[in-house]
C-alpha cells in the first residue's frame, strides 16, 4: 500500500485534472454538432492522462539527476529528490509510461479515423509522436527545452490547441471555427498554471542553471506577464461567449471569472515566492471549471 502511495504522489494527481480541460470542451463542442463519440471521448481523456503522467515522472527524473530538486526548491518534494523512488526505478516507471502512451494514442486514432481517413490517422500518429517526445524532453537530456524558457509556448499548444482543437478533430474529422477562441483561453490559463511553478521556483531555478520564462523575465515581468495570461482568457473567452451566444445558459461560465480575479489580485500581493503553491491548486482548478461551465453551457 506504501508502495502505490509513493507513486501515486510521483505522477501528482492534482495536476491531472486541468490536464483534461481541453477534452472536455472539445466533447460539449462536438455534442453540440451531433458528432460526439463516447469511446472516442474515454480514449481520449485516458490518453491525455497517460501524456501527463509520463511528463510528470519525466520531469521528476530530469530534474532529479540534474540536481535541481534540492532543498532550495519551495514546492512538495518530488520522488528521485526524496530518495523514495531511485533513478532507475523512475527511468523503469518512464518506459512503461511511453509503451501505454503508443497503446492508448493507437487506439484512440483507430477508434476515431480506422481505414476511411488516412491522411487524418497519419497525422496524428506524428502528432502522437511528438506528443510522446515532448512530454519526455521537457527536462530530460541535455537540450531539454523547459531549461531554455521554451515550456510555455509547448504548454499553451498541448493543452491549448492540440487538446481542444485536436480532440475536437477527433470526433468530427474537420476543423470548426467554434474551437479556436476556447483552444487559445485554455492554452493561456495552462500555461499561467506553469507560470505560477516556475514563479515560485525561480530563485531554487536560477541557481540550477534552469533558465525558465520567469527566470528570463524577473520578478515583476514574470507577475505582469502572468496577469496578461489570464486576462487574455478572459478577454478571449468573453468574445467566444458574446459571439456564439444563444442563450443565457452559454456564457454561464462567467462565474469561472470570479476565481480568476480573486487569484490575480492575490498574486498581485504576493511577496512570498511560498505563497505561489497554493495559487497553482486553485488557478487549475478554476480552468477545469471554465472548461465545464463553458462546455456544457453551450449545449443549451
Amino acid at each position: 500500500m506504501k508502495n502505490i502511495s509513493i507513486w501515486l504522489s510521483a505522477i501528482r494527481l492534482r495536476t491531472l485534472p486541468l490536464s483534461i480541460s481541453g477534452i472536455i470542451v472539445a466533447g460539449c463542442l462536438a455534442e453540440y454538432n451531433g458528432v460526439f463519440d463516447w469511446l472516442i471521448f474515454s480514449l481520449a481523456i485516458l490518453t491525455t492522462l497517460s501524456f501527463q503522467i509520463l511528463s510528470n515522472l519525466a520531469n521528476d527524473y530530469g530534474d532529479g539527476v540534474k540536481g535541481t530538486d534540492n532543498e532550495d526548491r519551495i514546492g512538495p518534494e518530488r520522488a528521485i529528490q526524496s530518495g523514495v523512488i531511485s533513478p532507475n526505478q523512475m527511468f523503469s516507471a518512464i518506459r512503461i509510461n511511453i509503451i501505454i502512451c503508443i497503446i492508448l494514442t493507437v487506439s484512440l486514432i483507430y477508434s476515431s479515423f480506422g481505414v476511411k481517413h488516412l491522411l487524418y490517422a497519419l497525422l496524428f500518429f506524428v502528432l502522437g509522436a511528438i506528443s510522446v517526445v515532448s512530454a519526455i524532453r521537457y527536462t530530460m537530456g541535455n537540450k531539454a527545452y523547459g531549461y531554455k524558457g521554451l515550456g510555455d509556448v509547448f504548454v499553451f499548444m498541448f493543452f491549448g490547441l492540440v487538446s481542444v482543437i485536436g480532440c475536437y478533430v477527433l470526433f468530427a474529422k474537420e476543423i470548426d471555427h467554434v474551437v479556436f477562441l476556447p483552444a487559445i483561453s485554455i492554452g493561456l490559463l495552462s500555461a499561467g498554471v506553469l507560470n505560477l511553478n516556475n514563479m515560485r521556483d525561480m530563485e531554487s531555478d536560477e541557481k540550477s542553471n534552469k533558465i525558465t520564462l520567469a527566470v528570463k523575465l524577473g520578478k515583476e515581468k514574470s507577475k505582469n506577464y502572468h496577469y496578461a495570461l489570464v486576462l487574455g482568457a478572459i478577454v478571449l473567452s468573453s468574445l467566444y461567449g458574446i459571439l456564439y451566444y444563444t442563450s443565457p445558459y452559454n456564457i454561464v461560465f462567467f462565474v469561472a471569472y470570479i476565481p480568476l480575479v480573486l487569484h490575480m489580485n492575490r498574486v498581485r500581493k504576493n511577496k512570498n515566492p511560498k505563497d505561489f503553491d497554493p495559487e497553482l491548486k486553485k488557478l487549475a482548478l478554476s480552468t477545469v471549471l471554465l472548461s465545464l461551465l463553458l462546455g456544457i453551457g453551450h449545449l443549451f
